[in-house]
């Protein structure tokens, strides 16, 4: 790789780097403005006073919890009937309805903030599937991300209360306030580089060999916007970013990486904002910026030395990746989608080399923490730091306390539960795939495209993405399949909902405590000790679950 190649590549992390750094504090500061206003915008009444809902009420976490499960389980019911309607609904574009199990699972996944498609969308999901639909859930799946980070974020910072905020206002706010204005100018941005926007449907051209090609259009723009800002994932091609309508120049690929990141990053500053101590959203920060450079580099690396007579001819690995983002413009846009929840690719992870690609798997089993999609992020690494807390009161002999709220057994076994959820799902279903004979049998000869220890590293990306609300694949895996379609949409909801499940049963637990002042035996949260603390667990805590497995996998095909 030539010296210009290294230093372009470093100049577009350093310009992600510098607008990150500067949109942290304003738009950090937003956000923690828009779930702490007392005041409501003229259209938000207008949608309390349709629903029902009086929004100065407020909600117990089990109220909270219901609110959740019952708007998400609408949802599913609602995309999955405009799949198996698609055939009579306008804007169909010709397109058959969508087949029971195929339904389902992509129900589940938009649903659940995962967007795993199974199927190629220009050629299966018409217009109003994809925009009342797929697009209306990459909406409210996010905001009720963000809803619930902040409710356990309110579990912090108050004091002695049973309630934790009320879930059909943060929704609404979420997505008044916050997802729709900036969706709104991303589009307009996207739609200047050249990513196209129109209801032209299928365009048949004449190519320049004298054949004729069937050129798909459609509202892209719109969608790739809140896709990118959600951390949502789901491309309106089946080559999602990689495809030049979604993602035509190496400046949008730019873009499209500061969409992804940007709340995530800023969501540690409305934490530091709402608890009264901005030096812990820097500490949550701190973590979450060490491990992903250590992971961008670690991928970058790996994918620049291209072990092999190929990729050394070739200047790097580039099979599978697009010529007009190159290798830097690849692997940071992998590190930004896999560090998130997001699973949007603008390049091919199934065809990164063994250790390359299981980089971004790993990015997933960290639970997708550095910096985590949407709300999700901030509240996984916030259960971790209730972790390391009691980890680093054993160590050293001081109260386990975060932020004024004291870390009982109660706190610890919601959060042991929280970590255990997405591994359980994804080892189970990986076992299952192999090891019941008929449904191996089915996996090997239907699904695997490439037997041996990678096959074995697709099915363990599948789970992983699907259990994590990921969505990216190793794209050798054929998921269109009853088992997979099933097992995966199952992965999908469990992997959303439980753990959401127990962050507002948290929430709870904390905001009913006192505020507990500190002293001389409190452990010092905003300190360079305990983000080396937290960033320690959190690894730890992941390698010691999947490191077997892995060994299996991507390891074995690398160090073959």
């Amino acid at each position: 790789m030539d010296a210009a190649t290294i230093w372009t590549g470093i100049l577009q992390i350093a310009t992600v780097v510098l607008i990150l750094a500067l949109l942290y504090r304003p738009l950090g500061d937003g956000i923690a403005r828009v779930f702490t206003s007392d005041k409501d915008w003229r259209v938000e009444r207008g949608v309390y006073r349709l629903v029902g809902v009086d929004p100065h009420s407020q909600q117990t976490w089990q109220a909270y919890a219901r609110g959740v499960l019952v708007f998400s389980l609408m949802g599913v019911l609602f995309v999955y009937a405009l799949q198996r309607l698609q055939a009579v609904l306008p804007y169909s574009l010709g397109l058959p309805a969508v087949p029971e199990g195929l339904a389902f699972n992509t129900a589940a996944s938009f649903v659940a903030n995962t967007n795993w498609q199974s199927y190629s969308p220009e050629v299966t999901m018409g217009y109003t599937v994809q925009l009342a639909g797929l697009a209306v859930q990459n909406f409210v799946s996010a905001a009720v991300g963000i809803a619930v980070a902040v409710a356990l974020v309110r579990g912090f910072a108050r004091r002695g209360s049973a309630t934790i905020g009320n879930f059909w206002v943060d929704l609404t706010r979420g997505l008044t306030r916050l997802l729709l204005p900036l969706a709104l100018i991303a589009a307009v941005a996207l739609i200047t580089a050249g990513v196209v926007q129109n209801f032209a449907g299928f365009t048949d051209v004449q190519t320049v060999a004298g054949g004729t090609q069937s050129i798909p259009g459609g509202p892209v723009a719109s969608q790739e916007a809140i896709k990118e800002l959600g951390t949502n994932g789901g491309g309106f091609f089946n080559a999602n970013s990689a495809h030049p309508f979604e993602n035509p120049t190496p400046w949008s690929n730019v873009l499209e990486i500061l969409l992804i990141l940007a709340i995530p990053v800023a969501l540690p500053r409305a934490f530091g904002r709402m608890v009264g101590d901005d030096r812990q959203g820097y500490a949550i920060l701190a973590v979450m910026g060490s491990i992903a450079i250590v992971s961008i580099i670690a991928v970058t690396w790996l994918e620049a030395l291209g072990l092999g007579t190929a990729p050394q001819l070739a200047g790097g690995a580039m099979e599978g990746k697009e010529t007009r983002f190159g290798i830097f413009g690849s692997t940071l846009f992998a590190g930004a989608t896999t560090l998130t929840s997001t699973g949007a690719v603008n390049s091919m992870h199934d065809s990164y080399t063994a250790l390359g690609g299981m980089i971004p798997m790993i990015n997933m089993m960290l639970g997708e923490i550095a910096p985590g999609g949407v709300g999700s992020g901030l509240y996984g690494m916030l259960v971790l730091a209730v972790i390391a807390v009691f980890v680093g009161g054993l160590l050293v002999g001081r109260t386990p306390e975060y932020v004024g709220k004291k870390i009982g057994p109660t706190q610890i076994k919601l959060a042991s539960l929280y970590i255990l959820v997405t591994p359980t799902l994804v080892l189970a279903g990986t076992a299952l795939s192999f090891g019941i004979p008929a449904i191996r049998a089915d996996v090997e000869s239907t699904s695997i495209w490439n037997p041996g220890v990678h096959g074995l590293s697709e099915v363990l990306y599948a789970f992983t993405s699907a259990a994590n609300n990921n969505g990216s694949a190793f794209a050798g895996l054929t998921a269109n399949t009853p088992w997979l379609n099933t097992a995966l949409g199952v992965a999908m909801l469990l992997g959303r909902f439980i753990p959401i499940v127990l962050v507002l049963a948290l929430a709870g637990s904390l905001a009913a405590q006192e505020s507990v002042p500190s002293n001389a035996g409190t452990l010092p949260t905003h300190r360079p000790q305990f983000v080396g603390l937290l960033a320690v667990v959190a690894v730890v805590v992941t390698a010691l679950t999947y490191f077997p497995v892995l060994t299996l996998g991507p390891l074995a095909e690398g160090l073959v």
